[in-house]
């Protein structure tokens, strides 16, 4: 799995500071930009945020390549609908290889990874057998698995994106996709350390879980420990 933040908007912060603090002002964004500095980022900012204005924060995008990861993980992803996405596909690139995603509780077990990589041998044999049919390859996928490996590139708002990694690094969600989540986490907080300072599960980023009888009541500790040493 890879994860590699392809873009985002320059000077994020800076722009989402000035974009909130217009709407509070006689000036316009562009002339707010010009005046604009780190020390008027809590108060310009901060101050809106925390007064639950997450709305500001719509201006700033980024873009993620997310390579090697399995079709089960992207299913997942792509529920979340305010994003954009552009997947690898199965119709037009040859899937002539079996490359696929082994989930660690099986591959820790030596007979279950042994009968687990019998199984894709096998779906793969059929899918090289139904394509020297000539049967279409849009045809011939019908048989590989959600484990079967795929790329995806992704584009989310802050706003968006902080929501998605508060879902999505919490320990409920399902491993492939939090580990997922952990690297975009830790990716963005490189460029718009501000804005994602606070990112996480609701555990470490409001102190309170949000999952009610379903919480596993074990905060995410050692993930703010973490990202607090880097």
């Amino acid at each position: 799995m890879r994860v590699t933040l392809l873009s985002y908007t320059k000077d994020a912060e800076r722009l989402c500071s000035s974009a909130a603090r217009s709407c509070y002002s006689s000036k316009g964004a562009e002339e707010l930009m010009e005046r604009w500095n780190e020390e008027k980022m809590e108060g310009w900012l901060g101050t809106p945020l925390s007064g639950g204005h997450h709305s500001v924060l719509e201006h700033a995008s980024y873009t993620f390549s997310i390579e090697g990861v399995s079709r089960a993980m992207t299913h997942q992803l792509v529920r979340h609908r305010i994003a954009s996405y552009s997947q690898q596909s199965q119709r037009y690139v040859s899937m002539d290889h079996s490359h696929y995603i082994l989930p660690p509780s099986v591959a820790e077990d030596k007979e279950a990874a042994e009968k687990f990589k019998k199984m894709m041998d096998s779906v793969w044999e059929c899918y090289e057998y139904l394509v020297s049919r000539n049967v279409p390859a849009e045809d011939a996928r019908y048989v590989l698995p959600n484990s079967c490996s795929t790329n995806i590139t992704v584009t989310m708002n802050a706003r968006e994106l902080l929501h998605f990694l508060e879902l999505r690094t919490c320990r409920r969600a399902q491993w492939e996709i939090r580990e997922v989540a952990e690297e975009m986490l830790k990716l963005v907080r490189e460029v718009s350390p501000f804005i994602f300072n606070n990112a996480g599960p609701s555990c470490i980023s409001q102190g309170a879980c949000k999952e009610g009888k379903m919480s596993c009541k074990n905060p995410r500790l050692d993930l703010k420990k973490q990202l607090s040493s880097e």
